[in-house]
């Protein structure tokens, strides 16, 4: 932290604090000792701070206009619940190693600053020091927290303290404590900047566009200011975004940038997640990873080109402008033309990339197979005389439901390349997929309205990012999972669908958790295994379904045993895992007539 005077903070450092909770305030490290430094007792008990802030303001005096505009640095060092309490020495130790690391005051240097380590509790200090050298230059300041973290990691080895998270920019930016107290007293459960990070969140997960994304944003209520460049007026650079009960003093709503949200929700960073959007693009470059049929099954694939070609519909005017539509958004167009006029276009017909059948061959859909309005004919008509959109819902129980399981296919299967990559001693190659499962928790959260999901994809969040804010290469893998959670993004999130359409889900949910847990483990990454397993315990949180149909198929959410991780592995489960059928499978021996199937050999499902 940063102020402009002295005086007040040493005063409120030896006062009897908010909650007169300060006890025997003292100096316990300093640019000279302890005992020089001290504040010396007036004859009526008080002390007298001026001979102490006279020291920390002559290097200060002395730089006159080239100082800091906050010339105070005010650090906070407070040590957990659980650690033993330090004695005086050693808090005098923990300062100088800090103040030592962050180059303001090394060993020998007999012109840094001047900072003093006031203590007045048994679990923490504070650390001041005014940033003037009596050289009269000013120190390098720029990037501390990053030095002070790695001086924090140092001493809780030399500790014993608890293990706190290096600072490599994978958390979030958290919340002030203002903006929790505002939404205390407001009576909400959360602060403006966490419904932000989550709305954000879930929006890019579901867009394959800047124009989608922003789109999303505006239909869940959600305030957006865009910014743009200097030198190109039309080029936007950035944006911000606010709730609109979210208001200062003066009434004005509160915007938050994507960069104040998270690392990785800045326009450059998700933008990254759009670059397919650009028809000019390769499609063989390594960036273009656009939606898959590799998981989907044919009733998933057509409900999702129908509501693609629906919004499609919706925004053209002409026959080519709705087909240059839908193959920017990664679908492929196979036109029809006419016999009599070959450049006249009669007919179309679409497929996604990898939906393919038992033979290998695309699996096409006429517009007369995705809805009886949207044949060519019909939409011409329609555009002609400027009738709106059909008023008939996208999908039925049934497709949704399809959307889950499909969801869940795409989760197996990154289960078992997150497996392999471990078994293989790859665990760098599974990056894209430890990112890809924040989208797929976020959606499903958002689709289904369960506080336990979206208490997973909450906790999860650190867990997703790379550290120092780089972005993966794009996977197959993970492309599975994104197109898992557009699928569900597709959906009327108002619906909040049941919970028990989601099992299957869950449950491979659950699995991936425990394996992306494990990867953690071998990397070393405490506060990513830390955050993977919270996800995970809110996850098996979840209770059988009370309210579901008699017919539904009932699946209990349990944690992933290694009998279960076992027997997910090889070949990749598409459903998930059933005991029963399993005994099954052993009590039936091989033929003697019949080979062995090869043990390394994979059987692809049929798709």
């Amino acid at each position: 932290m940063r102020g402009t005077r002295v005086q007040g903070l040493i005063r409120y450092l030896y006062g009897p604090g908010r909650c007169e909770d300060h006890r025997n305030p003292r100096i316990v490290a300093g640019f000279r000792s302890p005992g020089e430094l001290e504040p010396s007792l007036l004859p009526d008990g008080r002390r007298d701070f001026r001979r102490l802030e006279g020291l920390l303001n002559q290097p200060v005096a002395l730089l006159g206009e080239r100082n800091y505009r906050k010339p105070v640095w005010h650090l906070p060092v407070r040590a957990a619940p659980e650690d033993p309490v330090l004695t005086d020495a050693q808090w005098a130790e923990i300062a100088e190693e800090i103040m030592a690391r962050t180059g303001l005051a090394r060993p020998g240097d007999e012109d840094a600053v001047r900072w003093i380590a006031v203590r007045h509790a048994d679990d923490h200090i504070h650390i001041v020091a005014t940033l003037a050298r009596t050289d009269g230059d000013r120190p390098y300041v720029w990037n501390d927290a990053y030095r002070v973290r790695d001086a924090c990691r140092a001493v809780e080895e030399r500790f014993g303290l608890r293990k706190t998270a290096p600072a490599n920019r994978t958390a979030a930016k958290g919340t002030t404590r203002a903006e929790m107290e505002k939404a205390r007293r407001q009576g909400k459960p959360e602060p403006a900047r966490v419904v932000l990070r989550r709305q954000v969140q879930t929006a890019a997960a579901g867009a394959r566009s800047e124009v989608e994304f922003f789109d999303r944003l505006r239909s869940a209520g959600v305030l957006i200011r865009t910014r743009f460049s200097r030198r190109d007026p039309e080029q936007v650079t950035g944006y911000a975004v606010a709730l609109p009960d979210d208001r200062n003093t003066a009434g004005q709503p509160i915007f938050y940038s994507g960069g104040k949200l998270a690392a990785d929700l800045t326009l450059p960073r998700l933008r990254h997640r759009w670059s397919a959007a650009d028809p000019d693009r390769d499609p063989r470059s390594a960036d273009y990873h656009p939606i898959t049929g590799r998981h989907l099954s044919a009733r998933s694939a057509r409900a999702f080109l129908r509501k693609i070609a629906r919004q499609a519909a919706d925004q053209a005017r002409t026959v080519e402008e709705f087909l240059t539509r839908l193959e920017r958004q990664g679908v492929i167009v196979r036109r029809r033309f006419s016999q009599i006029d070959p450049a006249q276009v009669t007919g179309y017909a679409v497929t996604l990339p990898d939906h393919l059948d038992q033979g290998g061959q695309p699996i096409w859909y006429r517009g007369a197979d995705l809805a009886d309005d949207l044949t060519l004919p019909k939409l011409q008509r329609r555009w002609n005389s400027l009738e709106h959109g059909s008023a008939e819902p996208d999908l039925t129980p049934e497709e949704r439901q399809a959307f889950y399981d499909d969801a869940a296919r795409a989760t197996a299967d990154a289960t078992a390349q997150l497996r392999r990559h471990l078994a293989l001693g790859h665990p760098h190659a599974a990056r894209d997929i430890c990112w890809a499962t924040a989208d797929i928790l976020h959606t499903a959260a958002a689709a289904t309205g369960n506080r336990h999901l979206q208490r997973a994809a909450n906790s999860y969040d650190r867990a997703a990012r790379l550290p120092y804010g780089r972005l993966p290469t794009p996977t197959p893998p993970g492309n599975g999972l994104r197109t898992a959670a557009r699928l569900l993004a597709l959906a009327d999130l108002r619906r909040n669908d049941p919970i028990w359409m989601a099992i299957a889900l869950l449950t491979e949910l659950i699995a991936l958790l425990d394996t992306i847990t494990e990867l953690h483990q071998t990397q070393h990454r405490e506060p990513q295994t830390t955050a993977t397993r919270t996800a995970t315990g809110h996850l098996q949180q979840l209770a059988p379904p009370t309210n579901a149909p008699a017919d539904a198929p009932h699946h209990p959410v349990q944690a992933a045993t290694p009998v279960a991780v076992a027997m997910a592995d090889f070949p990749v489960p598409w459903a998930p895992v059933n005991p029963a059928a399993h005994q099954d499978r052993q009590s039936i021996a091989p033929s003697p007539h019949r080979p062995m199937s090869h043990p390394h050999r994979r059987n692809r499902p049929s798709r």
